[in-house]
């Protein structure tokens, strides 16, 4: 059944065209690079602001395709029917991990490899946060079978 189910939700997403968005972002990516080289040399300012323009269109991208990771996170949990608090963890400690790497990506890019870190630094703690909860069940699992 899970089979069917997983099957199901992969054609929905190929039909979706979401496969055509990866290569849409990895041209758009490859472009925006290639045309921060040209000024480079010259006008470096004008570099990042392309970078972060392009950052800021794949961001767009990515949020975009969030309406279908939402309805497959729902079929999958009306599938489970169980408690779905762990759903909502990994979907929260994915968009912590994504939104950090993307604005320490960017505070790299201009230069501020120190700022970079501390963002890394507290995408890494707010991950630890969101994750205690799963943390304590498993404790709890384990202490109810030790006895």
């Amino acid at each position: 059944m899970l089979c069917r189910y997983k099957h199901a939700m992969h054609n929905k997403a190929c039909r979706n065209g979401e496969n055509m968005n990866v290569w849409k972002v990895g041209i758009l990516g490859i472009a925006g690079v290639m045309l921060a080289l040209q000024f480079k040399s010259s006008k470096a300012e004008y570099g990042l602001y392309i970078g972060f323009t392009v950052c800021l269109l794949i961001f767009s991208f990515a949020v975009s395709g969030l309406s279908s990771v939402f309805s497959n996170m729902k079929g999958l949990e009306q599938y489970i029917g169980q408690n779905t608090t762990y759903f909502r963890i990994l979907l929260k400690v994915t968009g912590i991990t994504y939104i950090c790497e993307l604005c320490s990506g960017i505070c790299k890019d201009a230069g501020y490899s120190s700022v970079a870190g501390q963002i890394e630094i507290f995408g890494k703690l707010s991950v630890l946060a969101a994750g205690m909860p799963i943390l304590l069940a498993i404790l709890e699992s384990i202490q109810e079978i030790a006895g």
